[in-house]
């Protein structure tokens, strides 16, 4: 059966990216509904967009939002019962989209992550499959063998996703905007549920990270602030199992230690950020119903090797 796909791009002032990307975004993508959610740009990328490519569905934020919010608004809107989430600094090859619909003819599939041809300094470096593990207290996740498989997570830049289920899930929690560790959320709620998470070698992205939004918005030193910020709320978030909770509490104060020795400043600012943030974690943890069908440390037993 042919799924119609819908292709979701959040754009944060990526009018020149936009230019670049758009025409092989609808030159691959044929007869996928095309979606731009624009994240309040100051840069024209609403004008240009509505001139130069009218066949697609424009959807404007009143204020910034942040990535998962964007996201979560183009899947809202979609009339696809797939999403294919790409960002304004990827561009996918031939058929890349349309080639793994097929993995959604299984009903437990619920993502399926691209590979991302990474254009970095000069080169082009394979990524998109990835693994995890849990290491002195903290969840530490990882690229792996790029190669047909199960992948710990589905990048929201690069991957097509069963609409249903991501709805059913609630999407992109937005407690980890602005940006970073959304999609490894949302893909290890989505295993612990009991769906798969799926790499496809051979559907293929170019992926020019340098350009993107987030490189060209955010100073090195807050993007780490943000990413260990988020480390600390993904595990205080997902992690449930007493023993990994135990761990967590007595590794801390020797993370906090060796990160002051370091001079790594960015770690504690992290630290303090996540415990500001950590109180969404405590109100939705009243109103989580869901019944999870693996355990974390099975999760992490499976994806513990590159």
């Amino acid at each position: 059966m042919v799924k119609k796909i819908s292709v979701i791009i959040p754009n944060f002032n990526g009018k020149i990216l936009l230019a670049q990307n758009l025409p092989k975004v609808i030159k691959n993508c044929p007869n996928c509904e095309i979606i731009v959610v624009d994240d309040a740009s100051s840069d024209d990328s609403v004008k240009y967009v509505t001139k130069n490519f009218p066949r697609i569905r424009i959807i404007k934020n009143g204020q910034n939002l942040g990535f998962a919010k964007t996201a979560n608004r183009g899947v809202e809107a979609a009339s696809g019962s797939l999403v294919a989430l790409i960002n304004s600094d990827v561009a996918p090859r031939k058929n890349s989209v349309t080639l793994v619909s097929s993995y959604f003819d299984d009903p437990d599939v619920f993502a399926v992550g691209l590979c991302d041809l990474s254009h970095e300094k000069n080169k082009i470096i394979k990524r998109g499959r990835g693994g995890a593990k849990f290491k002195h207290g903290f969840v530490e996740h990882f690229a792996t063998t790029i190669k047909k498989g199960d992948t710990f997570w589905v990048s929201g830049g690069s991957g097509v996703f069963d609409r249903q289920k991501f709805l059913d899930l609630g999407g992109f929690d937005p407690i980890f905007a602005p940006f970073y560790w959304e999609d490894i959320d949302l893909s290890f709620r989505a295993w612990r549920k009991g769906y798969k998470c799926i790499f496809e070698q051979d559907a293929q992205v170019d992926h020019f990270h340098e350009k993107g939004a987030i490189k060209k918005s955010s100073s090195s030193f807050f993007i780490k602030v943000v990413v260990y910020r988020n480390q600390f709320l993904f595990g205080w978030k997902n992690i449930d199992n007493y023993f990994l909770i135990i761990q967590h509490v007595l590794w801390l104060p020797y993370h906090i230690i060796r990160a002051a020795a370091s001079f790594d400043f960015a770690f504690h600012l992290g630290l303090l950020w996540a415990i500001a943030r950590s109180w969404r974690l405590v109100i939705d943890s009243l109103s989580d119903d869901i019944q999870n069908k693996i355990s974390e440390i099975e999760l992490f037993r499976k994806f513990n090797e590159k």
